[in-house]
């Protein structure tokens, strides 16, 4: 019977700390040391391990190292588990964290079974979070660059009063004409001006890029349908299938809802049950986006011209998801707000709730094939 080696690795930008458990409970850890992180060592190590007909399982926490390691141990024939770093049991009193004991704790882990893995995406949708990921840090600093604009005008009485609304045609004319009495401020003003203009046209040549490439993505199917329900444009629905990968991995929306970090947090104990506000596990950027499109349901249930455009390419099952979607969600959102909810709490029930009819299209409508 062929027996299995449960390998742990600690793996750093430089060198990788390895870790071997044998097959049983109550086998030893053995700790091989370091080496150095190339493909050309890990492939040496693994042929080593290897021998004697031994079947090698592998782990590692997911990090800023990627998932090379992974695609490079499978191809050669190895299971690899890349594990979530917060989902990693813990004992208590643990004080002391070595290479050495990271290392070995995941070989344990990986023998019980008790590790969570992270979904590994293939090198084109990699590529294609990589380039969302650019565009979300572009428009991070855009933000930035623009507060930075307001609040320098602000602490020198230069307020904007036609309209509360900033960055519209008015308002970049009024900019235009905002004058300095010493040549210090006008010099940074137009510093401040010079910034936004150059993240905008980094936001807009992203967009341009995202929109390009999407034509050869194998999840564009799941992007264009997921664009067919109210609040979520091509933006959001990229991001949040790059982030989320092939909805068809979850077997129930409650999965995807928990994964999501969209559910309740719990603290129960005897026959006390405290629930407390959603968990906030799982990716950021894609709850951020279903929060902001949850917030769309506030309205009454329609369908907007440029929407309507949209549904008109889809399937009927979409449209009428999507349809259902808005009954549905538009009146819970005020039904909640008429029960005196706090209206975060009503967009983050509104939000759980996207995510479940999310799932339902990602059910029916199945990435392309390459």
């Amino acid at each position: 019977m062929q027996k299995t080696l449960y390998i742990g690795l600690d793996v750093h930008k430089e060198s990788i700390a390895v870790s071997v458990a044998d097959e049983g409970r109550n086998e030893p850890i053995r700790y091989l040391g370091p080496i150095p992180n190339t493909p050309v060592d890990v492939a040496s190590m693994a042929k080593r391990l290897a021998k004697n007909g031994m079947r090698l399982e592998f782990c590692y926490e997911a990090g800023c190292c990627g998932y090379g390691i992974h695609r490079q141990l499978t191809t050669l024939g190895h299971g690899c588990m890349v594990v979530a770093p917060t989902l990693i049991p813990k004992k208590p009193g643990e004080r002391i964290k070595t290479d050495r004991r990271d290392s070995q704790k995941l070989a344990v882990l990986l023998r019980s079974g008790d590790l969570t893995p992270v979904w590994v995406p293939d090198k084109v949708h990699e590529a294609m979070r990589d380039l969302v990921r650019a565009r979300a840090a572009a428009a991070a600093q855009l933000t930035q660059a623009r507060q930075q604009t307001l609040a320098f005008l602000l602490r020198h009485g230069q307020v904007y009063t036609v309209s509360a609304k900033h960055w519209t045609y008015k308002h970049r004319q009024w900019l235009a004409s905002q004058a300095f009495e010493f040549p210090a401020h006008q010099i940074v003003f137009q510093d401040y001006m010079e910034a936004v203009m150059v993240a905008e046209s980094r936001c807009d040549a992203l967009l341009k890029s995202i929109d390009a490439q999407l034509t050869n993505w194998s999840m564009k199917p799941l992007v264009d349908a997921l664009r067919g329900l109210r609040g979520m444009d091509t933006i959001s629905a990229v991001t949040f299938v790059a982030v989320v990968g092939d909805l068809g991995r979850f077997q129930t929306p409650r999965q995807l809802m928990a994964y999501l970090g969209l559910v309740p947090s719990e603290y129960s104990s005897g026959d006390r049950i405290l629930r407390g506000g959603i968990t906030k596990t799982g990716n950021r950027e894609a709850r951020r986006m279903l929060v902001e499109a949850a917030w769309c349901y506030r309205y009454p249930a329609r369908v907007a011209v440029n929407k309507s455009k949209v549904l008109a390419t889809l399937p009927k099952y979409v449209r009428d998801t999507a349809w259902k979607a808005q009954i549905r969600l538009c009146g819970r959102f005020r039904q909640m707000m008429a029960r005196g909810k706090k209206s975060t709490v009503v967009v983050a029930a509104i939000a759980r709730e996207l995510s479940g009819f999310i799932w339902a299209i990602g059910q029916e409508v199945k990435p392309a094939m390459p």
